[in-house]
């Protein structure tokens, strides 16, 4: 065969269709950002609708909405009867029960906060990766991310909605796949807004939690745990986590926490979850854990250029990294389970 031939075989063996979806994802991305950021999928919930009536409800031009509404549905997003002027849209079943606002499934949040924050942060990823440094709000600042978070109490509770609807889902599968019977106490450190600590109450008859975290977030989650009437079971408790030593207790959790951090700060938050255990005691770490090899959890590799993003030397990790954090700890063994999708529960025993 002659060479020209050869490269002809190869050119059309190889598929370019992956490099397209991926370089212009951010469009899939953006337009079902938008959809929840109008809460179209909210709407649907309580009946399907025509294009007009959409349009009408959400305040649309007929400029681009057919093709708008008729992208979600190629994308799965929504379901179609009809065409054009005769279609009545309704949600897909996923968009039913994760992106109506007034369900408790509803996980919203991070792509709220995606819509407002992290889109227009990531269009400086290059910036980040020549010079190190966060693109966030602290790029025009001298004050640390999370004390500017921390000052606007709209941000604050934009992130911890988003934090608490990006975990439910690993904070139930926890909950009910590690074994809690030999444990009676639990502390959340860097609780947020409860939603771990109420899920393990609401699952596991034996435990009672505390929710440890800054006293602008425990007000927030006082208000959610009094609001799902566990306020019996479920104790909130506020103070600095770099401060103040941790509450003792049989279980210490931290969810998404340790990735926030570099590697001197994981360490002492770790060395400090150790000397808050009994003998015996678990540390378990509910992060997006990426796999040794570094070469399967894309989004744990992506999570952590958010890291990169987002703060000023935070990381997320594999395993084996926090098998040797633990270890230098003095904690004995370590095991993982996996959650849903990219997320595991990393533990730690004492």
């Amino acid at each position: 065969m002659r060479v020209s031939e050869q490269r002809e075989t190869v050119a059309i063996q190889v598929d370019p269709s992956k490099i397209m979806q991926v370089g212009m994802g951010f469009w899939a991305s953006k337009i079902l950002l938008t959809a929840v950021n109008m809460g179209l999928f909210t709407l649907l919930a309580k009946e399907q609708l025509s294009a007009q009536d959409i349009k009408t409800k959400l305040g649309l031009h007929d400029r681009g909405l057919y093709d708008f509404l008729d992208t979600l549905v190629s994308l799965e997003f929504l379901q179609r009867k009809g065409l054009k002027e005769t279609a009545m849209y309704s949600n897909a079943s996923d968009t039913e029960m994760f992106l109506d606002k007034n369900k408790p499934s509803y996980i919203g949040g991070i792509l709220e906060m995606a819509n407002h924050r992290l889109y227009g942060f990531w269009g400086s990823l290059e910036e980040a990766l020549k010079t190190g440094e966060p693109q966030n709000e602290v790029k025009n600042s001298d004050n640390p991310f999370f004390e500017i978070l921390y000052s606007d109490q709209q941000r604050l509770n934009e992130f911890i909605n988003a934090m608490a609807g990006v975990q439910m889902g690993n904070f139930i599968a926890f909950a009910n796949k590690f074994d809690f019977s030999n444990y009676n106490t639990l502390c959340d450190v860097g609780g947020a807004g409860g939603y771990l600590a109420a899920q393990v109450v609401m699952n596991n008859d034996n435990m009672s939690c505390i929710s440890f975290d800054l006293p602008k977030v425990s007000t927030i989650a006082d208000e959610n745990i009094k609001r799902m009437k566990l306020s019996d079971r479920v104790t909130i408790e506020s103070g600095d986590f770099f401060v103040d030593d941790f509450p003792k207790a049989d279980v210490i959790t931290m969810g998404n926490i340790l990735h926030d951090w570099g590697t001197e700060e994981k360490k002492s938050l770790i060395q400090k979850a150790y000397n808050a255990l009994p003998e015996g005691g678990a540390f378990v770490v509910i992060e997006n854990i990426i796999d040794d090899d570094r070469s399967k959890n894309a989004f744990g590799l992506m999570m952590s250029l958010n890291m990169l993003i987002e703060t000023e030397a935070g990381y997320d990790f594999t395993f084996a990294d926090f098998n040797s954090m633990v270890k230098e700890a003095g904690f004995k063994e370590t095991s993982i389970i996996p959650l849903t999708g990219p997320t595991s529960a990393a533990i730690a025993y004492k």
